[in-house]
């Protein structure tokens, strides 16, 4: 392997993780819409929280994805061919998300919770679908000497790749509910801090069972013990640090623990599958790996100078938005005039 190879294999990672931070949050206020509001001016309260910045965010995924296709087509075309149904539901979840917040707001008032129940189902479906397809992927997937996945319903859907999505809706959900106690005044703040106090608890068994899940449906225990016991560790110890950020009332630090909880996840992905792309549940030799999946060594040199240039102005950009509108969102105060007889 060069060292592009492998300099391009940890970009990816690095924007999964930044689209699982980012866009994490943007998942949990979706559902939040109908679990944690009351009404529809609480509703409309926190959707405002991600309105100037939840497209943004999803630019992560569709980034991770052309990088995957231009450094590593076999990956590329081994992974989008064999989940295409499973990126059918997260792209349809994405594509119903995206129209309900326009919907919503030209919508008759009425007729606004249809739209609201819309952006929560989709924000559920997306997180659920990803955590199903990245977690299949590690458990393995029949993949022949030729990279052609040919999979059956019980290879994307079995009890460790269900527990995973269920984990990431989780996750993402206490994400959110963090964001909105740190971008919201009022009783919807207090009201999400509550349910991420109690969320943690339910949290806590799901990573246990994951955990023991992991040790025996993967090889990650036993090809890269060390950076999966640092991974885990990393994940437990950012959920128990948002836990107590939250008891204590610290909204910032509980929401970057929850974003970081995340990360570590992705980076125990990659730390596992290193130097596989895809593994093969047929034949350790059908693996996909970094070296034998990558473009030329001219594509990445020229990906590489072009993302130097680029990315400066991208962390910018994305670091200014987020300063802009750093401003918590308030219920709009509603004055009744007097009538004066």
């Amino acid at each position: 392997m060069s060292f592009l190879q492998i300099l391009w294999f940890i970009l990816i990672g690095v924007l999964f993780a930044g689209f699982f931070f980012l866009d994490g949050f943007d998942f949990g206020v979706g559902m939040a819409t109908r679990s944690l509001a009351h009404n529809e001016d609480e509703r409309s309260q926190i959707i405002e929280t991600i309105g100037p910045v939840w497209d943004g965010n999803e630019v992560w995924l569709i980034t991770a994805g052309g990088a995957m296709f231009a450094s590593f087509p076999y990956w590329y075309a081994t992974l989008f061919s064999g989940y295409y149904l499973i990126l059918l539901m997260i792209l349809f979840g994405l594509i119903i998300r995206g129209v309900s917040f326009e919907f919503r707001t030209a919508s008759d008032p009425k007729k606004q919770h249809i739209w609201s129940s819309a952006l929560a189902l989709s924000s559920l479906i997306v997180p659920f679908f990803l955590g199903v397809m990245f977690v299949s992927m590690i458990q393995g997937m029949p993949i022949d000497a030729n990279g052609n996945m040919s999979a059956g319903f019980f290879d994307y859907f079995n009890v460790m790749s269900v527990v995973g999505g269920v984990a990431l809706v989780l996750l993402t959900y206490l994400h959110g509910l963090n964001y909105i106690a740190l971008k919201t005044l009022g009783d919807i703040r207090e009201r999400a801090r509550n349910y991420a106090a109690f969320l943690y608890w339910v949290l806590y068994a799901g990573l246990v069972v994951f955990a023991i899940l992991l040790f025996f449906q993967t090889d990650f225990f036993q090809v890269r013990p060390v950076g999966t016991l640092i991974t885990v560790a990393l994940i437990v110890c950012f959920a128990v640090l948002g836990h107590i950020a939250t008891f204590k009332g610290n909204e910032m630090l509980a929401f970057i623990s929850s974003g970081l909880t995340m990360v570590s996840l992705v980076a125990m992905i990659f730390v596992g599958m290193f130097p596989r792309v895809m593994i093969s549940s047929i034949s350790d030799k059908y693996d996909l790996l970094i070296q034998n999946a990558s473009s030329t060594s001219y594509t990445l040199t020229v990906m590489t100078i072009a993302t130097i240039c680029l990315l400066p102005f991208v962390l910018a950009y994305t670091i200014w938005s987020y300063w802009i509108f750093r401003k918590r969102i308030a219920l709009p105060v509603v004055q009744t005039a007097e009538v004066v007889k």
